[in-house]
């Protein structure tokens, strides 16, 4: 993953140990994943032998890893926030270790959302009577407010996949398998600018009323609408997600008809991105014209998630959500209509908010492509 230092500024760990202090919490426990990621740039691998990042309250970080991966983590970005980099050997109890390194007292220490089941309950061993919960509900603050640095970084992971989709031409013709065809889009996103393939949706004909269907044998026909949802993860570590819809010859009428409504949905709930705007007033922009045109029952989803570092994080675009969008928040806008049995279509971008309007990361064009 990437080294550069911008991504991952050194007072992190400092803001993070401040609003632990003031959510009540003694301690942050993070395993390997988008949270350790985005706090000391180390992409540890998720193994059974414990990584923890423990970033007290009041004191100094410190970052205790198995013995056989402590070079991997000392040739880290994380090497250069001078934090104490521990090693455990294959005898030692590593829970045990960090519990006799915690400050005396501690009351409530708030573990990653994605630590293993296992690992949570070797802690409770480890610290009885200890309060556990979530370190989501204290790193999501700060996560959800992009740094000039990352904006920067969504900016370079839609210009990649956009490459992609300008590519899906080459590859998508009837008398094709779903399947042959994801396998041409997932070696082009990695040619294009990413090192990981997160997902390749091909949803030809009705498998394109199935919102997450991924790939099948399926032989693409004459006539089909076809849904591709596309991502990957670049070098810096952020993602990209961007959906387009394309057809094989000629477009069925109802389907057309519906595109057309989907199509003015999603351009008004671009347009509507600004500071002020809670997710639940950007998700009903595009609802309610989808709804008054008589296709609210098949809009079956919310209207977007957060993204960066992961491909789904906050902040969620969904009805009933009262969060105020703020300026540095990214998330995608996709509404889609699903016809069961017959097609569907996705329209999605992702959007950062900026100081007065949205600024969409991806370019291409969003009319159904004829292939």
């Amino acid at each position: 993953m990437s080294h550069n230092t911008d991504l991952y500024p050194t007072d992190r760990l400092a803001t993070a140990a401040k609003a632990a202090a003031e959510a009540g919490v003694d301690a942050l426990l993070i395993s390997p994943g988008a949270d350790l990621r985005y706090l000391t740039g180390y992409e540890a691998l998720p193994l059974e032998r414990l990584t923890c990042l423990v970033v007290p309250a009041a004191g100094d970080a410190f970052l205790v890893v198995p013995g056989l991966e402590k070079p991997a983590a000392e040739a880290s970005p994380a090497a250069r926030l001078g934090i104490d980099i521990a090693g455990w050997a294959e005898t030692d109890d590593p829970y045990a270790l960090i519990a006799r390194r915690l400050p005396d007292g501690v009351a409530k220490v708030a573990v990653d959302n994605h630590m293993w089941a296992e690992k949570l309950l070797n802690f409770r061993r480890a610290m009885p009577g200890t309060e556990q919960t979530l370190a989501g509900d204290v790193l999501r603050e700060m996560r959800m407010r992009k740094s000039p640095a990352e904006i920067q970084a969504l900016r370079d992971a839609g210009a990649a996949i956009d490459r992609v989709h300008a590519r899906v031409p080459e590859w998508l013709r009837a008398g094709r398998t779903e399947r042959e065809v994801g396998r041409d889009i997932a070696d082009a996103i990695i040619a294009e600018g990413h090192v990981r393939v997160d997902f390749v949706i091909v949803g030809s004909g009705p498998n394109g009323a199935s919102p997450h269907h991924e790939l099948s044998d399926r032989v693409i026909q004459a006539g089909d609408p076809v849904v591709v949802d596309i991502g990957g993860t670049t070098e810096d570590g952020y993602c990209s997600d961007e959906t387009r819809n394309y057809v094989v010859g000629e477009a069925p009428e109802e389907y057309l008809k519906y595109y057309a409504v989907l199509q003015r949905a999603q351009q008004a709930q671009r347009e509507a991105v600004r500071p002020g705007i809670t997710a639940e007033a950007l998700d009903a922009v595009g609802r309610d014209i989808i709804a008054d045109a008589g296709y609210g029952e098949y809009f079956v989803h919310r209207t977007g998630h957060g993204i960066g570092l992961e491909t789904h994080e906050e902040p969620y675009i969904v009805s009933g959500s009262q969060l105020v969008l703020e300026p540095g928040m990214a998330f995608s806008i996709e509404p889609g209509i699903y016809l069961p049995g017959k097609h569907g279509a996705r329209i999605e971008d992702i959007v950062v908010c900026g100081e007065t309007a949205g600024e969409p990361v991806n370019h291409r064009p969003h009319e159904p492509i004829v292939v």
